[in-house]
């Protein structure tokens, strides 16, 4: 049996404590996976910046990609990757690029979810270039933004098309309101988007491959205390629905990695925002949840690069479109649409691969994540963002919450 080596590139910006926690549990899991008549080695590398000849070979199976969505020369660079030499990246930079949320609000509605009632309107104001004053005479329809703020109804939220983390989001309670926060957007263009309040739950559904995790989401808290670490606050059919909500918003975009926030009102939940295709993977923020991203960084990488899985560079969207054209009850779509995202996903395939040659990794990680260098990171994270008067007290915060994590593991 020969021996081969599969190479997984992390594309990192200012990310610190993941990678390092990362590279240490593949190297404490010395694996040694048997395919065909090969034995599988894993290397983690972290990928350069520098100038690249479009012919170049790529040394990487898998890229875990933290910087394209922002750094345009590391995307064109796997994108070049991909084309030229078949790498697989998470997430598709393709869609990443073009799948902003006005985009996967159409969709999706398009699918039946019941997403909130949505507008689009022209910026306030304008970069002013050549064209840009005979075409607003020709074809720009004066409308009354009070009027369709009456149709959607109030409360809603003014937030940009092509958003995230919050920036530029604001809620609106009255016809005032709104005109005072259009006047304020600028260039901006804008979405309307009816309030789902009052809610009864805010939930963070986070999606990595075909794994997922559902955690309760106070958006008004401190960044640190957003997570919330409750288990088990979810019905099982509740859980499940959001599991698949998320699970097929990832397979119809392309998404390896990717979170829906859903909110509950009147027995239902709506998914308001879920183009979020780089999420949160920082300690500071995920804290008790942070383990589990790891783990299941891990299990789908190694996966993806063992099995030489090939990019997705065709989303077919016309067999989502055929089921959302049936009529059906949107259970009875989402039961169809949810084959269909297992199949993309290779789920028995993976679940098959995890339960033969990843069984340890669970004892491995609650090992690691005893460890002072696991202490050690958080606070190489803390460092980095907080105050000096402060690094002691927030390492110590993190550094319980995941021994909070390891507790409950061992007793679920």
């Amino acid at each position: 049996m020969a021996e081969q080596t599969r190479r997984i590139g992390l594309s990192l910006g200012a990310d610190i404590c993941w990678p390092i926690c990362y590279e240490a549990l593949i190297r404490e899991l010395d694996l040694a996976i048997p395919m065909g008549k090969d034995t599988l080695k894993f290397e983690v590398e972290r990928v350069n910046i520098e100038p690249f000849d479009l012919q170049q070979p790529c040394k990487y199976d898998v890229v875990i990609d933290r910087l394209t969505h922002w750094y345009h020369t590391s995307r064109e660079w796997i994108k070049k990757s991909i084309v030229m030499n078949d790498l697989y990246v998470f997430n598709n930079p393709w869609s990443l690029q073009s799948m902003e949320k006005h985009t996967t609000y159409a969709a999706m509605m398009r699918l039946g979810f019941p997403v909130p009632r949505t507008w689009m309107i022209p910026p306030k104001s304008y970069a002013e270039s050549a064209d840009l004053q005979p075409t607003l005479k020709r074809y720009a329809k004066l409308f009354n933004l009070g009027d369709i703020g009456d149709k959607i109804g109030y409360p809603l939220f003014m937030k940009p098309y092509d958003g995230g983390a919050w920036v530029g989001v604001t809620a609106i309670k009255n016809r005032q309101a709104l005109e005072d926060a259009y006047d304020d957007s600028g260039t901006r263009v804008m979405h309307l988007q009816a309030g789902v309040i009052p809610f009864d739950g805010f939930v963070r559904c986070i999606g990595l491959g075909p794994q997922w995790r559902c955690v309760n989401y106070d958006p008004d808290a401190p960044l640190h205390n957003r997570y919330r670490m409750e288990e088990n606050f979810l019905s099982a059919e509740e859980e499940q629905r959001l599991k698949d909500f998320t699970l097929v918003i990832n397979a119809f975009f392309g998404w390896d990695f990717n979170s829906c926030e859903s909110l509950l009102s009147k027995g239902e939940w709506h998914p308001i925002d879920f183009a979020n295709a780089c999420p949160d993977s920082q300690v500071t923020s995920l804290h008790y949840h942070f383990p589990w991203l790891i783990k299941a960084n891990i299990r789908w990488s190694v996966f993806c690069a063992a099995t030489k899985r090939r990019p997705n560079t065709d989303l077919n969207w016309r067999e989502y479109f055929d089921i959302a054209d049936k009529d059906i009850s949107f259970n009875d779509k989402l039961a169809q649409y949810v084959k269909i995202a297992r199949k993309r996903l290779d789920i028995d395939e993976f679940e098959a691969f995890c339960a033969e040659h990843l069984g340890h990794l669970d004892e491995v990680a609650d090992r690691y994540f005893s460890t002072e260098a696991v202490k050690d990171a958080i606070r190489e994270k803390v460092e980095a963002l907080y105050p000096e008067h402060e690094f002691d007290e927030f390492t110590e915060l993190f550094w319980n919450r995941i021994q909070s994590w390891r507790e409950f593991e061992k007793s679920a």
